[in-house]
């Protein structure tokens, strides 16, 4: 498998690049994800595939929600645009005659940031704050997905019973109360409500209501991190995400973990492959698969 052509399907945009057999990734694109018709997906899937269709050897997505049987479905259909179900597989191999491997972009992304990692470790987790809360788990050494695909949704353990209604149904999940949506909606009650990227831009100028939202984020992350660790006895913890890399989270939510006991504290890492985790261990993960 000389190239493969990686895509990240995510809440607000689709990428795309050609990844070579040393990770070096090439001809990015990126279009904004549409909303929640198939036929948009699809002709944007087109799109995207059909520019690189002579050059790729295989083809790797990434994607947010949960892969099953080439099927792709969400736990909180906003997160797709309201799109709750998604013939991903037949798809994309009615747009080109290449080998296809799919994979939750949560799971890809933990992946390619295991083998990134600067210390050999057996179990590390992925965290990914953005549009919504997800994530990847590596267990001695081996990506965990599940029988479902459903391994590594993590923004959707319990922050508060009495927090917000994720779009999943249940009450007061992580992703309700830490991702970039919940971030915006925190603002509702604002003269003039915000998106999250402005209230980051609102707590960076001392803005303290904009504090207080962010630093809710993170405590959430924090204790969501603390809970896994016990679980799963995590040795590291990478962060990535638009939410998740942005400047100052990954410090608020290093300081949020300083008031648990030390047993509770995973160290944490800023993702090495920043917005580029799932593209890249979408790559990897196919190439390994089809080798």
């Amino acid at each position: 498998m000389e190239q493969g052509l990686a895509l990240d399907i995510g809440g607000t945009k689709i990428a795309a690049a050609l990844v070579n057999q040393r990770g070096e990734l090439s001809q990015r694109q990126q279009i904004s994800t549409p909303g929640g018709d198939a036929g948009q997906l699809s002709q944007a899937l087109e799109t995207l595939i059909s520019s690189y269709r002579q050059q790729a050897d295989f083809i790797a997505v990434a994607s947010t929600g949960i892969i099953n049987n080439g099927n792709l479905t969400a736990l909180n259909p906003a997160n797709l645009g309201g799109l709750a179900n998604f013939p991903l597989q037949d798809c994309i191999k009615s747009i080109a005659d290449l080998p296809c491997v799919l994979l939750n972009d949560g799971q890809a992304a933990a992946w390619a940031e295991y083998q990134a990692l600067p210390v050999d470790r057996d179990n590390m987790m992925y965290v990914t704050v953005s549009t919504g809360v997800g994530g990847g788990v590596v267990l001695n050494k081996q990506l965990h997905i599940g029988n479902q695909g459903l391994a590594g949704h993590i923004g959707h353990t319990l922050a508060d019973p009495r927090g917000p209604r994720c779009g999943c149904g249940r009450q007061g999940c992580v992703e309700s109360m830490a991702s970039g949506t919940a971030i915006g909606a925190a603002t509702a009650s604002w003269q003039q409500p915000v998106a999250a990227v402005d209230v980051f831009q609102l707590a960076r100028n001392g803005h303290i209501e904009a504090e207080k939202i962010i630093a809710s984020s993170a405590n959430a992350i924090a204790q969501m991190i603390a809970d896994m660790t016990m679980a799963l006895d995590l040795e590291v913890v990478v962060i990535g995400g638009s939410v998740g890399l942005a400047t100052g989270y990954l410090a608020q939510v290093q300081q949020a973990q300083q008031v648990l006991p030390a047993i509770y504290r995973a160290p944490l890492l800023r993702a090495y492959y920043q917005q580029d985790s799932g593209l890249s261990g979408a790559a990897m993960w196919g190439r390994a698969v089809l080798s």
